[in-house]
């Protein structure tokens, strides 16, 4: 990989200013300049091996042991380097459910990504929103394993202390262009998403309350840039244009506003910046990678970029400044023209070491076979048609709730099931769909079904609701122009899979020709909108006032997504386990699964003469579902398969 370099205008600069303005003969003591290196890791997920654990197989896209050689390359090339984490460690991974649930993490115990981290010599670390997954206790234990602390601004104990501390300053000696040494104040302040407290509210009501980014930032800012030379932001909050709203989920832009910071590392979103994900956002230069011209960065997930700050600061009036800098994600991967992966970095051994135990011990646990599938369980067609994948997750739970339901008295009520495709291409690129073929069915394959270590909830909702559950699951599609003559994307690419729910025990169609009745943050903002059509309950239409339970996760019970009927105050039944686990104890209290869509849903007909086009995996092509029209278009640059669909329904 060839050596990053700063910006021409700053090597030139370096020179220049020793000349500039000086009487003859003269000689002028120059200031001090210093170049400082910060590196980032985020989204890390408990990847540590360049390993898929659901398809039991290499994958050179991902691990902490790839992203470690670009750690050690960045290092060698700038001595004044420091190396921070982002958040969302311990979860994520069947290497994570198997250290929290078979495993189990005793205190004194150090988990295996962290240990794998201490090896690598980070100076800070903070708290991402899937740090809470498994409880407070396993975080405190993970916590004690680190041998670099964290910090998190705006999360506080129910007694109103900080969790971690909010802000830490470390002292670092540092060597400046001319070889002379000089001490180095390094402020670092770390955020988390405000909405854990929904997401994971089993595991933090009444015990932490949150406070929006922005305003921990004011709290704190002024305080810790007097203490500091330099101050770094580790915000596991992702970047989004608008308007500033309290308590926003995706603040680090409006982040970026608040005085006193010099660069901002980013995470949460799954993305990389600077890069093309971030254009056109007013604030935002997605070329040089800064945010209201805050330096900043974002290294993609599961270790698929090393995320890179340098910046040149200036000794004035007995402060640094910062004079000059560049930002870049460099990857441990390239995808070729011909769609193949060219890993950039070899994995390093030591990372490796640290974990092997609990590697080959989670490979042990994914195999267990649970029971047998008859057919092909995939969501390669998951965003455009009833799927198999989503099927399967909304049998389980209906068949888990209804006696549940029974015992709780409310086994009157048509019970209802939600369920979303989550893996489906995306940012996750063209490999990243369920793909479990027929046969025996492993834990590994129904971790692949269904990724998160979410707990079943049960709402009550009314007809009204339901439709405007499904009104913002349908934000997934772009609207097609009936009567434009171009090719139009169908799928949203910044709407994530997760949040398209299909409920099933009703049946309707989506007509995409309207426009999306919220927006991308579940906003309603065009009331009159109605792409939800025909919905009906045992061929009834559904009517606003009838009333249903709708089995579902945490995470939406809660108000993840921002879903009418989902805020938290519609939960009837709080189930003790995991959605996982039912799906598993489904399988195996049937033994052999058939799971075929029962094609509840579909999209309603566009005029024949619209071309709406579609991406998915190169996989898709064997499981075209019956009665689809698709077209293939040849694949694509990032290597999917585009295909044009026909007139739907």
């Amino acid at each position: 990989m060839p050596a990053f370099a700063l910006s021409r205008r700053a090597l030139l600069l370096s020179g220049a200013a020793l000349s500039l303005g000086l009487p003859p003969g003269a000689r002028a003591e120059a200031p001090a300049r210093l170049r400082l290196r910060l590196l980032e890791t985020t989204d890390l997920h408990v990847n540590i091996f360049p390993y898929d654990y659901y398809r039991d197989r290499t994958d050179d896209t991902v691990g902490l042991a790839k992203t470690a050689a670009l750690i050690a390359a960045a290092r060698a090339e700038a001595p004044n380097s420091l190396l921070f984490d982002n958040g969302d460690v311990i979860q994520g991974s069947p290497l994570g459910d198997y250290m929290a649930y078979s495993h189990g993490l005793k205190p004194g115990e150090v988990h295996p990504i962290i240990a794998a981290m201490n090896r690598l010599g980070y100076l800070c670390g903070t708290l991402g929103n899937h740090e809470f997954n498994y409880g407070l206790d396993y975080l405190g234990i993970s916590l004690a394993g680190q041998n670099f602390p964290s910090v998190c601004a705006n999360l506080l104990k129910a007694d109103g202390t900080p969790l971690v501390p909010p802000t830490r300053v470390f002292e670092r000696e540092m060597v400046d262009e001319a070889g002379q040494r000089h001490r180095l104040r390094i402020g670092v302040i770390g955020f988390v998403p405000p909405q854990i407290l929904q997401w994971d509210q089993a595991n933090l009501a009444g015990r932490v309350t949150t406070l929006d980014i922005v305003e921990a930032a004011r709290q704190h800012l002024p305080g810790l840039r007097a203490e500091a030379d330099v101050v770094v932001a580790l915000c596991h909050s992702g970047i989004a244009g608008g308007a500033p709203k309290p308590g926003a989920e995706n603040a680090a832009l409006h982040l970026a506003e608040v005085p006193g910071l010099d660069a901002i590392l980013t995470g949460h979103q799954h993305l990389v910046f600077p890069g093309k994900d971030f254009a056109n956002i007013p604030g935002v230069d997605a070329r040089r990678g800064t945010l209201h011209g805050v330096p900043a960065v974002m290294a993609g997930f599961w270790g698929s970029h090393l995320g890179v700050i340098d910046l040149v600061l200036e000794r004035q009036g007995g402060a640094w400044k910062v004079t000059d800098f560049a930002t870049e994600a460099r990857p441990i991967y390239i995808r070729t023209p011909d769609r193949r992966i060219e890993p950039t970095v070899a994995a390093t051994g030591a990372v490796l070491a640290a974990a092997r135990t609990e590697h080959e011990a989670t490979l042990a646990y994914v195999r267990q076979p649970v029971g047998e599938t008859q057919a092909s369980i995939n969501s390669y067609w998951a965003l455009v048609a009833d799927d198999p994948s989503v099927q399967i997750v909304s049998n389980a739970q209906r068949w888990y709730v209804e006696g549940l339901a029974r015992a709780a008295g409310l086994g009157d009520l048509p019970l209802l099931s939600a369920a979303a495709p989550f893996k489906a291409g995306g940012r996750g690129g063209p490999d990243y769909y369920t793909d479990v073929k027929p046969g025996p069915i492993a834990i590994k394959d129904v971790a692949d079904i269904y990724l998160y270590p979410n707990t079943l909830r049960v709402v009550k909702v009314t007809g009204a609701q339901l439709r405007g559950w499904l009104e913002r699951s349908a934000g997934l599609f772009n609207r097609i122009n009936p009567a434009a003559a171009e090719e139009q994307a169908l799928i949203n690419p910044r709407f994530p899979s997760y949040n398209f729910d299909v409920i099933d025990g009703v049946t309707y169609r989506i007509d995409v020709t309207q426009p999306s009745r919220f927006d991308a943050d579940g906003k309603l903002v065009a009331p009159e909108a109605r792409r939800i059509r025909d919905l009906a309950y045992e061929g009834s239409p559904v009517e606003d006032g009838q009333v249903f339970l709708v089995a579902t996760n945490n995470y939406r019970a809660g108000g993840g997504g921002n879903f009418p009927g989902a805020d938290g105050s519609t939960i009837v039944l709080e189930a003790p386990d995991l959605n996982r686990d039912v799906v598993v104890r489904y399988i195996v209290e049937q033994t052999r699964i058939d799971p075929e869509a029962d094609g509840n849903w579909s999209l309603a007909p566009w005029p024949e003469s619209a071309r709406v086009s579609f991406v998915t995996g190169p996989g898709a092509a064997a499981f075209r579902p019956a009665g689809l029209r698709a077209e293939p278009l040849g694949n694509t640059p990032d290597g999917f398969t585009q295909y044009r669909l026909g007139h739907a329904g």
